[in-house]
């Protein structure tokens, strides 16, 4: 492994050998590579299940032998079956949105740069910063076992619908050991992400450089912290529904299943319980991490474009206002997932109302983008290109979600393909975009080099284009009517004349995943072989060593936190 860029903050005297070193390290910068270790083999993994999700839509009868071989279970011949579709849209849903876009933004690039832009000597609590890394490993690791177990992996999606997932085995293949190791998965991910949050709340209200008021932290430094408050309060939640769950899964609860249900002819013993219940208990936590994944890269795409722009943050103060917004109301608008299972009318007014009302945050957040770049002298580096696309990117997705949040269309659209693609634009390719961003950005930081710039360039442009010609179609084949979660749509009868435009769908979305092998080869590359970089290599002005901001004192004991100006 690399040396990576910087002074160690482990003391001298610590132990060097490679475990402690880099395995068990509480060094904040090893961690944060860590981190990022792990989202990218969950983003391979991710999209190699979605591969094969459109290479089965576009053509349903294509065998696929690597399925056949790896499965135990869903794909004879490697060719898929329902459910083994619905399994496969399980793994990649819950790894890109837990292991990717929850991990990578926050814990990758936030332990690698949040001590260095608020003049830390390290994280509060490195301990905890550790086990929160091996416990969300733990976590990645009890997942991926399920597609090694002859139970089969679950079915249920991200969400995990009661009742479905709490009455076990009798509800089908998928339901049995593998939704229960789901179910302990995502109890010990929430685990190591409270102790993370708990790490960089403490980090920036207590360890900042003396000097380093509230008014003076990075957009990145506010948008870490308040996400990571929002983990803090939302995460408990899931956990304890998780609880729940397992409890009747394993003991004969009946807290989310209802009285009378009859499943494959059996009247199941269960009394009172409510599947309305989870879907309260998940989307309060659900909502919130919506924002969870999409308030650090906001940060980091504020920083870049302030950068590249040559200019300060437009609007700054209003800008923290509307990210603390962001994340206040993020709580309040949990119940328009639920519109369609018999909300009552004026609850439904308020839940759409509150969620009209959480996009004027985001829209000063973006008129403050706007005002960044307004005559700027724009430097269109590759980290500015993501960047850039983040806002294209985020706009577009966010103004389907205006339509989403009118009850009487959301009643149509809500199981269409609509929603997959605005939940794919405004928070899985926006929250991806900045990644690339900030990988492209502090790659000098991670690892002492540089990444190649021609070859950034034709990945950001291959992969611009392929979003649009992946998701703005999906928009029409929702307005059409066609379900999502189905395996085959050619057996839809009223949208036959679709078919077509769902190849192109395909089509387009494997060239993009093809595309990524560019980013593969440039990271691996400019790790081994890229060019040395300088102490600030793009000019920057936040307060990392090295940058023209680097005017304060650390504190080389934790200092009180400065008063709120």
């Amino acid at each position: 492994m690399p040396e990576l860029h910087g002074v160690p903050n482990e003391p001298p005297s610590a132990p060097r050998h490679f475990l402690r070193r880099y395995a068990f390290s509480t060094d904040h910068k090893t961690i944060g590579v860590q981190f990022y270790g792990l989202g990218l083999v969950a983003v391979l993994i991710g999209i190699l299940c979605s591969s094969f999700l459109r290479l089965h839509l576009a053509w349903p009868q294509l065998p696929l032998p690597l399925l056949g071989r790896v499965s135990q279970s869903g794909a004879p011949g490697g060719v898929i079956t329902p459910e083994y579709y619905l399994s496969l849209m399980t793994l990649h849903g819950t790894l890109m949105i837990f292991f990717v876009l929850t991990t990578v933004p926050q814990n990758g690039f936030g332990n690698l740069m949040l001590p260095e832009q608020t003049g830390a000597s390290r994280m509060a609590f490195p301990r905890l910063n550790m086990l929160s890394f091996w416990l969300t490993l733990a976590s990645f690791c009890v997942l991926v076992s399920t597609y090694f177990i002859s139970d089969g992996p679950p079915i249920s999606g991200w969400t995990a619908y009661a009742p479905l997932s709490a009455i076990g085995s009798i509800a089908g293949p998928g339901e049995g050991l593998g939704q229960t190791l789901w179910l302990v998965s995502m109890a010990i991910f929430c685990a190591g992400s409270i102790l993370g949050a708990v790490s960089f709340i403490a980090t920036v209200l207590f360890h900042r450089a003396r000097g380093m008021n509230w008014l003076r932290l990075p957009l990145t430094v506010w948008a870490w912290f308040i996400t990571a408050i929002l983990i803090l309060l939302s995460f408990p939640v899931l956990l304890g529904a998780d609880g729940l769950l397992l409890s009747d899964r394993l003991a004969g609860t009946s807290f989310f299943v209802p009285a009378g249900l009859v499943v494959s002819d059996q009247l199941l013993a269960h009394r009172g319980g409510s599947p309305l219940l989870w879907q309260n208990l998940f989307w309060f936590f659900g909502h919130p991490e919506v924002y969870i994944t999409i308030l650090p890269g906001m940060g980091i795409i504020s920083c870049v474009l302030s950068v590249f722009s040559r200019k300060p943050v437009f609007a700054y103060r209003e800008t923290v206002a509307a990210f603390a917004g962001i994340g206040i109301l993020s709580f309040g608008v949990w119940g328009h997932h639920m519109f369609a299972t018999g909300m009552n009318p004026y609850m439904t007014m308020s839940f759409a109302t509150l969620t009209m009302v959480i996009a004027v945050p985001s829209a000063a957040t973006t008129f403050s983008w706007l005002g960044t770049l307004w005559r700027g002298r724009i430097e269109f580096t590759v980290p500015m290109l993501f960047a850039l696309g983040f806002v294209s990117i985020f706009v577009t997705g966010g103004l389907t979600g205006l339509l989403l949040a009118q009850p009487s269309l959301d009643l149509y659209l809500r199981g269409t393909y609509f929603v997959v693609a605005h939940l794919h634009l405004v928070m899985g390719m926006a929250a991806i975009f900045a990644i690339f961003a900030a990988t492209a950005y502090w790659f000098p930081k991670m690892f002492g080099r540089m990444m190649n710039e021609r070859l950034g360039r034709i990945h950001f442009w291959i992969t611009f284009v392929g979003v649009y010609c992946t998701f703005v179609p999906m928009h029409f084949l929702g307005l059409a009517g066609l379900p999502r979660r189905y395996s085959s749509l050619g057996e839809t009868r009223f949208a036959g004349h679709l078919v077509h435009l769902n190849t192109f769908i395909s089509v387009a979305a494997l060239v993009t995943t093809a595309a990524q092998l560019l980013f593969l080869v440039n990271f691996f590359w400019s790790m081994a072989r890229g060019a040395p970089a300088e102490p600030n290599p793009w000019g920057a002005g936040t307060f990392e060593p090295g940058s023209s901001a680097d005017k304060l004192v650390p504190a080389t004991e934790p200092a009180p936190a400065a008063k709120p100006v």
